[in-house]
């Protein structure tokens, strides 16, 4: 796999087209020390970028929950990934946006002084799970917990809060599986580690109520999509112990987007007919 430093391409950085191997940061940037950073991940499909919009507005909600002000609007990160798109000539892609406190003034925890940065950049991403969309994925579960909302900023899509998430996943992987499962800080089932979760019991869908992380967009999506099909949705707290009595899981991510899951530890789950049919349903969807 060629290193993603090491690419031929275009990057979108603070206004301007820059080379991909180009498009650097200094070692003082604020964000690698104290993860003040923002972030976005996106789709593209058939060249039109699913739900960008809601992303571009998800990004500047996040920055204000940081206390970091994003001064681009909506219609400029567009552009901008627009831009990005037509530069690398891509139209099935994932989009990576970013925004960051940059170097400057200030060099401690505080950074008020220094200045808020944007990036975007655009590669072609095949399935996150590879063939778990025909198997069902294989996920651990993890020692380590979804904070409570009282400690951090749950609804933001902030780098820091990714650091137990990347732990969490390597992991699983080391136990030969794709994901894991977190619980949150009250021990009920929260998330996969860059995805939500869904369960079917007796024709009815359950996912955990998304009160301590992020209720993301593809989430939304699919919830909309049940529900238009005419089935029950019921957003609660789930303990550990129920999973034994679920039928089928998936998972809902931008990344992930609809992948079915086999099994969680010593639990295991039938790839069925409800997981296959949501599955499909959003390849449609996004293709539109």
């Amino acid at each position: 796999m060629t290193a993603y430093s090491d690419r031929d391409g275009k990057i979108w950085m603070d206004g301007e087209l820059v080379d991909w191997r180009d498009a650097n940061v200094h070692i003082l940037t604020h964000a690698m020390h104290y993860a003040s950073s923002v972030f976005e991940g996106e789709r593209a499909y058939n060249g039109k970028i699913f739900k960008s919009v809601e992303h571009s507005e998800r990004l500047i909600k996040s920055g204000q929950l940081l206390d970091m002000p994003i001064t681009q609007t909506v219609a400029e990160i567009e552009a901008a990934k627009a831009a990005v798109m037509e530069a690398n000539n891509l139209t099935d892609a994932y989009i990576r946006v970013l925004a960051y406190r940059g170097a400057g003034e200030d060099m401690g925890v505080a950074s008020a002084n220094n200045p808020v940065r944007m990036a975007v950049a655009a590669w072609e991403w095949g399935a996150y799970y590879g063939d778990a969309k025909m198997k069902g994925a294989k996920l651990d579960i993890s020692k380590w917990k979804r904070p409570s909302p009282e400690t951090i900023p749950s609804e933001a899509k902030a780098a820091g809060l990714y650091m137990i998430c990347t732990m969490s996943k390597h992991a699983a992987e080391a136990k030969g599986c794709s994901d894991a499962m977190m619980l949150d800080y009250r021990g009920y089932v929260a998330e996969a580690t860059g995805a939500n979760m869904f369960f079917v019991k007796d024709g009815e869908v359950h996912t955990p109520k998304a009160d301590c992380f992020l209720n993301g967009i593809t989430r939304q999506t699919v919830i909309g999509m049940l529900k238009d099909k005419g089935i029950n949705v019921i957003e609660r707290h789930i303990m550990p112990d129920e999973l034994e009595g679920f039928e089928q899981c998936w998972l809902t991510g931008t990344a992930a987007e609809v992948t079915p899951v086999g099994s969680i530890g010593d639990f295991t789950f039938e790839v069925g007919a409800m997981a296959r049919d949501i599955a499909e349903s959003y390849e449609k969807l996004v293709r539109e």
